[in-house]
Formats: structure tokens, sequence, C-alpha cells
């Protein structure tokens, strides 16, 4: 069985790729045995194959993978490693959320919030979430040092920046989460220096029991440059979906952005920032919808063959000129 994927570039591209999923991978690992039982796997190719299969499950399907893996490998100690390893990568890819202990709020795990390799802020509340990874759950939380926080003039752009994405992330995506960090410049103690904050925007809305899942991330990086006043904003926009209902269909949409404003007041800033990614997200979602609405006439015709192996056209206006019996008879030379 295999994995068909839809890649959709700029919202309108599709390409189509193959891939096996993971029920292939027992198969296959037997099929080389048979065939080449003196090429055995070793400890690392297996690692790197395990790896591979958990970094390329779908948003919020990775632990039904690994469950899968697990009983697949039968190496507990191969697993182990490849989870430590892949487990990370995967959660901070997807931005997973996760709620933190005592209803202290909500982090979301990236690489712009990573502290350790196991601690994330949340700049919103002031904490750092310390997380168990493999288990996808936040342990505990700690207050943040002033050295982990931005200074009060940073705070100032970042907090009205975070009142903004959060209005509009609540009227447009009904589960969806959002934070802002300061990446760059964030000890500038007044104007005179550049800094960057990086809003991020991470959805998902999980149905297995329907048998599809899917996910919206996007992250807009804004750069604030002091001398020439302008505020440089780039986005990038990552949706996933997979159904899987007797099959096993999977589509990945990616789309850069680039944009710019002036650098204003910290209110001033929020506004015009929040409303060019409003701007930029409703439009892609609209070209999505088109690229959408094209699939029956467009896509799915290009998984067909264009002509048959004879290289001529079927003529279906008159398919009475053929007759399977007729042709049999005459290759077994029955016919009178």
């Amino acid at each position: 069985m295999t994995n068909v994927s839809l890649e959709v570039i700029d919202g309108d591209n599709f390409s189509l790729r193959q891939t096996f999923i993971i029920e292939r991978l027992e198969a296959a690992m037997a099929d080389e045995e048979d065939e080449l039982p003196e090429t055995e796997l070793s400890y690392d190719q297996r690692k790197e194959i395990a790896k591979w299969f958990l970094l390329n499950a779908p948003a919020g399907e990775i632990n039904y993978v690994a469950k899968d893996l697990k009983a697949v490998l039968s190496d507990e100690e191969v697993y182990n490693e490849a989870a430590m390893e892949a487990f990370p990568v995967y959660n901070k890819s997807h931005m997973i959320c996760l709620e933190m202990p005592s209803r202290a709020g909500d982090v979301i795990v990236s690489s712009y919030s990573e502290i350790t390799e196991n601690e994330y802020l949340d700049p919103r509340t002031a904490q750092v979430a310390i997380v168990d990874h493999v288990k996808q759950i936040c342990t505990k939380v700690r207050p943040a040092n002033d050295e982990e926080l931005p200074s009060l003039y940073i705070e100032e752009y970042r907090y009205a920046l975070d009142a903004e994405i959060q209005r509009y992330v609540s009227e447009s995506y009904p589960k969806g989460m959002c934070a802002v960090n300061c990446v760059k410049g964030k000890d500038t103690e007044g104007p005179g220096s550049d800094f960057e904050l990086v809003v991020i925007i991470t959805a998902m809305r999980l149905s297995p029991q329907n048998f599809c899942n899917g996910s919206w991330r996007s992250v807009w990086n804004i750069d604030f440059q002091d001398e020439s006043q302008v505020l440089d904003i780039k986005g990038k926009l990552q949706v996933g979906a997979h159904y899987f209902e007797e099959g096993n269909v999977e589509l990945d949409a990616k789309k850069d952005f680039q944009d710019s404003t002036i650098f204003q007041s910290a209110d001033d800033c929020a506004m015009a920032i929040a409303n060019i990614i409003r701007h930029h997200e409703t439009e892609y979602l609209a070209s999505l919808e088109v690229a959408y609405s094209k699939l029956p006439d467009n896509t799915f015709k290009d998984l067909r063959r264009k002509l048959p192996v004879t290289r001529t056209l079927f003529p279906w206006q008159n398919t009475l000129q053929f007759s399977l019996t007729r042709e049999v008879e005459k290759e077994l030379g029955l016919g009178k």
C-alpha cells in the first residue's frame, strides 16, 4: 500500500509523490532479508529508518506511528534512541501546544521559544515550561529569569503585537494558539537599535475517528530597522492534511510571503502587522480553496496515463467495434 502525497507550492501548483507508509516497513525489511541475507541492516541504519518514519508522521499522528514502529522493530534500544532524537525535532517543527501544570497557561514548543533542549519560554506569562518531548507533556514550570526576558522597551512592542495577534487568531482559528517572541535585540533599552520579533500561529484539527487530521502553521519574522524606520516582514505558511479512510492521501501546502510597513509606535506597529498577516493568510486560504476546486479536472487526471500502450486514444464513442470474443477466437484460430 502506498501513500500518495499532494504537495502544494504557491497555492495552486500541485505535484505528486509516493512514499511507503509504516505498514510497508516490515515487508520491505523481510524482502531484503530474503533477497540479500548477507546485507543485514546495522544498528545505525535501523535507527535512521525509525527516525525517518517518526519525523515524517502527519500532524498529531506521531504516537500512532511510534506504536507501530516499536512493534515492527522489536528492539527497545533502537526505538528509544530514535524516539529521543526524533520527538524534539518533530515537536518543534509542528509547533505543538502543551498545557502547563496548574492551568498556568499554554506553551508553544518551537525553536523560537527554546531556551534549552527541554525548556521553552512562554513570553505571555513570563514562565519557562519544562517539557518531556517523548510523552509530549509539560512536567513543570518555573519563572523566567531576567536574562531570558526582553527589556521593557522591547516588551512594549511585543505585548502590543501579542494582543493584536490574539484577537486575530480568536476570530480566524477556533482552536488556534499564538505567541510573539523576541529573537534578536531583546536587551535593547530604547530607540537606536534594531530588534526582531517572531509571530507564531498554530492550529490543529484532529479527528482520527473520522480518518482525517489537519494542521495550520505560520511563522512571521518582523525585523524592526531603526535607521531606515522600516519593518521588514517575512512569513512562511504550511498547511497539512491527512485523510486515511480506505486509502492514504496527504496534503502539504507551503507558501512564503514578504511585506513591509513603517516603524511607528508600539500600538500602531501592532495593528499594521496584524492587518498584513490577516491579509496574506486570508488571501492564501482563498487560493487553496480555488486550487481544491480544480483537483478533479487537473491534478487527478494527471494520475492517469495520457495514452494507452498502443499510443492511440480509445474510441469511447464507438465501443461496438471491439469484441473480446471475436479477438480470442481469432487468436486461437476458432473462427469460421
